[in-house]
């Protein structure tokens, strides 16, 4: 029991990870009907931004308490998020709106190769250990534990999507992200500037996964260039399996996708003697996105955003 327990604590852990960076992926495609590949670098800029404000505070404020300074991070990594996600909109995507789907494919590959290079040549090759904030006493559940950091981190999440959803059913914005992603020139002719809508929508997919960057660093304790690719395709993976276009589905879809992997990882490494363990933990998430394009291509959750004109 206690090691199932372990197991539910360390898939809400990774599934609330996923679940947020897969939020931004079903968000843009909701309103452009576009999948961002590019988002996972928008998480790993988060992580390399917050990582330096973290040693700055280090340096210039060091009796700051861990939790703050994880906070300052996070603050400070998602208006760089914001930009970054905005200028690619503005630049990248915004001309190929009406285009052949493989060209803003092709450019969100180009865009993501971009921000690894630009990544690269501003913070280095190697891995960076992330500085630990906060204390490594692990914290008792009935009979598992728990680090500060996966706690703070599953708040985090849980509150950011709590709000998430808060903002899309409850807001004037929200309902003019609904009557764009339902029908983009239709919701123009009532008056909602359509353009500002899409600029929101990337905004808000970047402070998700700033957050999730910073926290995904913090908790594996490093963070580099290339750190974006796997979290991002394995999201993209849980944003499929919940039913891209579908915010519930997202969240749905990174929780099951993080049980899947801690299960699959635990049990199924332990019934095959180690051969399909936690080194080949990323079998199953792809595994899984091969079953569901099979056999339900729309997702748990199917797809509530109509087809365009």
């Amino acid at each position: 029991m206690d090691t199932f327990i372990q197991q539910i604590i360390n898939s809400l852990v990774l599934g609330s990870v996923y679940a947020l960076i897969a939020l931004g992926y079903t968000m843009v495609y909701g309103v452009l009907n576009l999948i961002n590949f590019a988002h996972g670098d928008v998480l790993m800029i988060g992580a390399m931004v917050g990582l330096t404000i973290i040693n700055l505070l280090n340096t210039f404020a060091p009796d700051l308490p861990g939790i703050v300074k994880l906070l300052i991070a996070i603050v400070g990594a998602i208006p760089v998020c914001i930009l970054v996600n905005v200028i690619i909109e503005r630049v990248a995507y915004r001309r190929l709106r009406n285009a052949p789907r493989l060209a803003p494919l092709i450019t969100a590959i180009g865009v993501s190769i971009l921000l690894k290079t630009f990544a690269m040549m501003i913070w280095g090759r190697s891995p960076i250990s992330f500085p630990q904030v906060l204390s490594s006493d692990p914290i008792e559940i009935g009979g598992a534990v728990i680090s500060p950091t996966q706690a703070m981190l599953l708040v985090m999440a849980t509150a950011a999507m709590f709000g998430l959803v808060l903002l899309v059913e409850k807001t004037k914005l929200g309902r003019a992200m609904r009557a764009t992603a339902e029908n983009p020139r239709v919701a123009g002719l009532m008056g909602v500037d359509t353009n500002k809508v899409i600029v929101a929508t990337f905004a808000i997919g970047a402070l998700l996964a700033a957050i999730a960057g910073v926290m995904w660093g913090a908790n594996y304790s490093s963070a580099q260039f290339s750190m974006g690719f796997m979290p991002g395709l394995k999201a993209f993976c849980a944003a499929v399996l919940g039913g891209i276009g579908n915010i519930y589905g997202a969240m749905a879809g990174g929780i099951i996708l993080g049980l899947i992997e801690s299960f699959g990882a635990g049990y199924i490494g332990d019934l095959t003697g180690g051969m399909l363990g936690s080194n080949y933990q990323d079998i199953f998430a792809f595994v899984v996105l091969i079953i569901v394009l099979t056999v339900r291509p729309s997702g748990i959750m199917g797809e509530r955003v109509a087809d365009r004109a």
